[in-house]
């Protein structure tokens, strides 16, 4: 482990940050009128508010103003805050994806707001709007610098429209204080939007951001001062009932089921700044299913969380540790268990409580605790669930975080051996995020305990990332002993040392089509201490990309592999096939490349192709997605993947297809009608699941939802169920 401690004196030089240019500012005014969010920005005491202006263009440059501005007005008193928005364009042909809430930014026309309540530059809260006046809002975490930091499942009360007209559009929203987290007497938030405008192709953004940047980078804002400090929110308490009737038919076992539910969720603010979540018999019958994937690894593939009770502060739970390869929790794991056949079915959750927020201006808290039902018929114990994280800031936006971790039984089952009775984890981290996000990086230390557990029970990692205007250089380095566990995370495998240093350079040319490209050469490696340090794995990847004026992208990549087997395996995960033989190395290098179209036009697609050697046999790869939009009502698309295996005999070779074609209806901006089928060779299955949903008051919804299941190879039908259920949000 010594390759870590040379991180050191880089860790070192990396907290010296840089100034950045002079903070942008505007004074949100109290006031103590009323105003009705329909849209219109008629009420006189908007002509008293400042504004936030001055727009920059993030694309297709960084360095000008937006050629199409937008202008932010705000005002509050003491429950509202209240938000007058102006957004400029180039004439009335509006791209919007459909009417339902929460939509995805990109590609459309939009404009969001972010505000860093605690002005941490790690956390933010996210409100949007588009021209037809849908909303959406979300949670921004890990100081906005990555894909993984952004969420948009977590929902919240407030009001929110839109009006057009000629050559621009104006919107009004009106959020309870309550909605948001903040300290008692705080005088400023900082605070960044960010708008894209399809019409005259940019983006842009409040505060000046470089491309190098996501566009919701929390390193990038400016100030919004209120006028007077904000006082103690009142304490809410939100009571979410729900009944569900629900019917089902297993045509494996020629079973039928029927049942009626009912349960609940209240959500509590303890203070400006803490969430108590308490959950009850929970339902999870109208969360959106999951993207089925093709896997021709030997590892578990991860999914994302969708289920709301798991959604807020999220990240005080999730992050800790390596999220590809040593992640020690896995909100994912509870609710799922696997039978006695190693088959994985649902573990029902009876009750479950999260505290989660800030305790003051450095330090955060989480806690969770969540009991699931046992099932002896299928030899699936009762477990306790428990997480604690504290997390402290340090220097301008890094932070300590600290947890504990503890699964346990505490009733003795025949079916249980005695090393599967509890299982914690104890481990620290350290997250680095200098002030301009050039630096990131991540240290961390693990601990595993479990009855008959072995000495090598650590796991450690240290990643460091350099991110420049030009120049990305990445390192990462793991290592996972072979007796760690973390029965609530997600860990690939165990026995490893992976060790990595990437390096691109992008290139910003001042003719052409090209907006931006560059290359970059991405090679990984991974050892087996267990084996003498036998080096088992390796990737080098080579890849270039392009982006194109009219956002279209290309790209192309070799990449280089070796994989030593030590088990047999079979990569088209054929039944009863001979598999390939363990103990032995493959060698295979492929070639690849992928385009993505213009997504503001109605008709989009994205194609990726890969061919090469794979094992000891070829492979032939495609995938790529189909949009259709019409708007604003309706949007189709079809997912697809094509691998082709061909492997000498007596190996098995195959042919592998997942399709999975959506349709969405959006009726109203509070009916919404969307269907997935989902058909995969390689699951056996046609999966079939049509949700609709009325949105008949505030976070209040009726769900019809329809499941069925076919098998592929022979069509006749496996599993069939339909919910009725209904939800309603009560602020008490």
């Amino acid at each position: 482990m010594k390759s870590i401690y040379c991180f050191l004196p880089v860790l070192l030089f990396s907290l010296l940050t840089f100034g950045q240019n002079e903070t942008k500012t505007f004074t949100v005014k109290f006031i103590s009128e009323t105003i009705i969010p329909d849209g219109n920005l008629d009420e006189p005491i908007w002509e008293k508010a400042n504004s936030a202006s001055n727009f920059w263009q993030y694309f297709p440059t960084d360095s000008v103003q937006a050629q199409q501005q937008s202008d932010i007005k705000m005002l509050f008193d003491d429950k509202n805050l209240y938000v007058g928005i102006t957004v400029y364009a180039a004439g009335n042909d509006y791209v919007v994806p459909s009417l339902r809430r929460d939509f995805r930014a990109g590609g459309s026309d939009n404009i969001t707001l972010m505000f860093d309540t605690f002005n941490d530059g790690t956390n933010a809260f996210l409100f949007g709007t588009n021209p037809y006046g849908v909303r959406r809002e979300g949670l921004v975490s890990n100081g906005g610098t990555g894909l993984g930091g952004f969420n948009v499942t977590w929902d919240v009360k407030w009001k929110g429209d839109a009006q057009r007209y000629d050559g621009y559009y104006t919107a009004e929203m009106v959020i309870p204080l309550t909605s948001f987290k903040f300290r008692e007497g705080e005088t400023k938030w900082r605070f960044n939007s960010y708008r894209f405008d399809t019409q005259s192709n940019e983006s842009s953004t409040w505060t000046q951001i470089p491309q190098n940047q996501f566009i919701f980078s929390l390193a990038y804002m400016g100030d919004m001062v209120f006028e007077k400090p904000l006082g103690k929110s009142r304490t809410p308490i939100a009571i979410i009932p729900y009944v569900n009737t629900f019917a089902a038919k297993d045509f494996e076992t020629d079973t039928n089921t029927s049942n009626f539910k009912v349960g609940g969720d209240a959500k509590v603010s303890i203070g400006n700044s803490m969430n108590l979540d308490v959950t009850v018999n929970p339902d999870f019958s109208q969360v959106e299913v999951d993207n089925q994937v093709t896997n021709l690894t030997r590892f578990e593939v991860s999914l994302p969380e969708r289920r709301q009770f798991f959604i807020d502060n999220s990240d005080l739970f999730s992050t800790f540790g390596g999220g590809r390869d040593a992640n020690p929790f896995f909100s994912r794991r509870i609710g799922i268990a696997q039978d006695a056949d190693g088959n994985s079915i649902e573990n029902k959750i009876l009750a479950g409580v999260r505290l989660s927020g800030k305790l003051n201006e450095d330090w955060r808290l989480g806690f969770l605790n969540i009991q699931t039902e046992e099932d002896v018929d299928n030899e699936i114990a009762s477990n306790n669930n428990t997480m604690f994280a504290l997390q402290k800031k340090v220097f301008s936006r890094s932070n300590i975080g600290f947890f504990f971790i503890n699964r346990q039984s505490f009733k003795d089952y025949d079916f249980i051996d005695n090393e599967d009775r509890y299982n914690r984890v104890l481990g620290i981290d350290y997250n680095l995020a200098s002030k301009d996000n050039t630096w990131n990086g991540k240290f961390y230390g693990h601990k595993s305990f479990q009855s008959g557990g072995g000495n090598k029970d650590l796991s450690l990692g240290a990643n460091l990332q350099y991110n420049s205007r030009n120049y990305n250089i990445f390192t990462d380095w793991v290592y996972v002993g072979d007796d760690f566990r973390s029965d609530l995370g997600f860990i690939r495998r165990t026995d490893i040392v992976k060790g990595l240093l990437g390096f691109g350079r992008t290139f910003w040319p001042k003719k052409g089509k090209l907006n931006r490209h560059g290359f970059e050469i991405f090679p990984v490696f991974i050892w087996r201490p267990e084996l003498d340090f036998k080096n088992t794995d390796y990737t080098i990847r080579t890849s270039w990309e392009g982006q194109f004026k009219n956002q279209s992208e290309l790209e192309f990549q070799v990449e280089n592999r070796f994989i030593f087997l030590t088990d047999s395996f079979d990569p088209t995960g054929t039944e009863g096939a001979v598999e390939l033989p363990g103990d032995q190395g493959y060698y295979y290098t492929s070639v690849g490349a992928g385009y993505r179209s213009d997504r503001r036009k109605a008709f989009s697609y994205r194609i990726g192709s890969q061919y090469g050697s794979f094992f000891n046999g070829d492979i032939f790869s495609m995938e790529g997605n189909i949009s259709l939009r019409i708007q604003p009502k309706f949007s189709a698309s079809l997912n697809f993947n094509y691998d082709q295996i061909s492997l000498p005999d007596p190996f098995a070779s195959a042919d592998i297809w997942l399709i999975s074609p959506r349709f969405d209806i959006t009726f109203s901006k509070s009916i919404f009608w969307s269907t997935l089928v989902q058909y995969s060779n390689q699951r056996d299955n046609l999966g079939i699941n049509s949700r609709l949903q009325w949105r008949f008051a505030p976070l209040s919804d009726l769900f019809l939802v329809y499941n069925d299941n076919y098998f592929v190879n022979r069509f006749t039908p496996r599993f069939r169920s339909i919910n009725l259920k209904l939800t309603y949000w009560l602020n008490i």
